[in-house]
């Protein structure tokens, strides 16, 4: 019985040594981890890590401009692991103003942000101070993900966030990357949006850049493409026309496809279809003043409303003449008088003619018509003058009877 009671102890002791084991995370100076608020004393901040011991901020990392804290307790945050000394794990979010040249150091091989501030613009880049006073160098490059057209209007005597990606000399030589910082934020979100995002879904971004096939969408982590097609009904000449960069914009998923990394988007599928009041506003047979969008060799479309365009064939233009091109007889920008002939709802197209077009089955209905008309008088003049040779004929009987 003892021996059981025994066996039993020591089983019991090697598998909550192993748990244990399994809880304590090794960290390595700059990890980043989420961790979750624990507890808030004056200018400690401790957060739950995962391991045995909690770990130790710095609280005027989450105090805004007053001093006061912007976290509760129960908060996810995003934090460095910076050491482990006197058994505690310290943390950071980033090393602030104050830091030393050491402090600076430790943060270039641990790979831990640091916060600077842009002094002034300078040949290549931006002179950049750290810790209140050294000294650092960003490239016009890494200050963004993004090339801008003004760098200096965007980034000077702005606090920003930097990775150090050279430090030589004691500290007297200092290179350092707001890119590199935005890149890994940018990947982090990019992994949450493939858990998310799904074909169908309406979400919103940002234009982040325009081109001459369509306009790009951030997304927060991913940028996606609205192509010229899908940015409305109508036909699209100049992107520019719809959207400017910074625009915040709605849009609809319409592929995905993250192997090539290519996100399909749509701005057109957030708006009301004009198509779908069509069957009522422009009925088959409606005659309307539409404006010659764009000529064709095999025709011309006509605007007869925002986002509706229709064709008039080239076999119903020139007026009963055959001609080679439409730029014949119309032009682009024109105002002209149509009749609306057929409507293909599934497939947004209309038929359209101008109102003085005749169809050759019409000119020959008109002449059967016109024959009917003709036969039918023609019978009709026959029948009275035979009905007026009769009663003559009659009349001249009974005269003669009367003598």
């Amino acid at each position: 019985m003892q021996r059981i009671m025994t066996e039993s102890s020591d089983s019991f002791e090697a598998l909550f040594a192993s748990e244990e084991k399994k809880t304590v995370k090794k960290l390595t100076p700059g990890q980043k981890i989420t961790a979750t608020v624990v507890g808030i004393r004056g200018e400690n901040t401790f957060v739950d890590v995962g391991g045995k011991s909690e770990g130790v901020m710095n609280t005027s990392e989450f105090a805004d401009a007053t001093g006061n804290p912007m976290v509760e307790m129960g908060d996810k945050v995003e934090v460095y692991f910076l050491q482990s000394k006197g058994g505690e794990q310290f943390f950071t979010r980033s090393i602030g103003s104050g830091a030393s040249a050491a402090h600076l150091e430790e943060a270039f091989r641990a790979m831990v942000p640091v916060e600077g501030f842009v002094k002034a613009e300078i040949k290549g880049g931006f002179e950049i101070t750290l810790g209140g006073n050294v000294r650092a160098f960003c490239p016009f490059s890494q200050m963004g993900l993004r090339r801008v057209e003004d760098a200096a209007a965007e980034y000077m005597e702005k606090h920003m966030t930097f990775l150090i990606t050279l430090f030589e000399e004691n500290g007297r030589n200092i290179v350092v990357s707001a890119r590199a910082i935005q890149e890994q934020e940018r990947e982090e979100k990019k992994e949450k949006l493939k858990e998310t995002l799904e074909e169908g879904q309406v979400v919103k971004g940002e234009i982040s850049s325009i081109r001459d096939f369509g306009a790009f969408v951030d997304l927060g982590g991913v940028d996606g493409l609205i192509p010229v097609s899908e940015i409305g009904w109508s036909r699209v000449d100049k992107v520019e026309d719809y959207f400017s960069v910074g625009q915040q914009v709605e849009v609809v998923v319409k592929s995905l496809d993250w192997d090539k990394e290519r996100i399909s988007l749509s701005y057109k599928a957030t708006q009301k279809d004009p198509w779908d009041d069509i069957p009522l506003q422009f009925p088959e047979g409606t005659t309307v003043t539409g404006k010659v969008a764009r000529l064709a060799q095999f025709g011309a479309f006509v605007t007869i409303a925002p986002g509706i365009d229709g064709l008039i064939h080239i076999s119903r233009l020139g007026g009963g003449r055959r001609i080679n091109h439409p730029r014949e007889v119309l032009e682009e920008g024109q105002d002209v008088e149509v009749r609306v002939e057929s409507i293909d709802l599934e497939n947004h197209r209309l038929s359209l003619a101008p109102t003085d077009y005749v169809s050759e089955e019409s000119e020959a209905e008109k002449e059967t018509n016109e024959f009917r008309a003709f036969s039918a008088k023609n019978k009709e003049q026959k029948t009275e003058k035979s009905m007026g040779s009769l009663g003559a004929l009659l009349q001249a009987k009974l005269q003669q009877k009367k003598k």
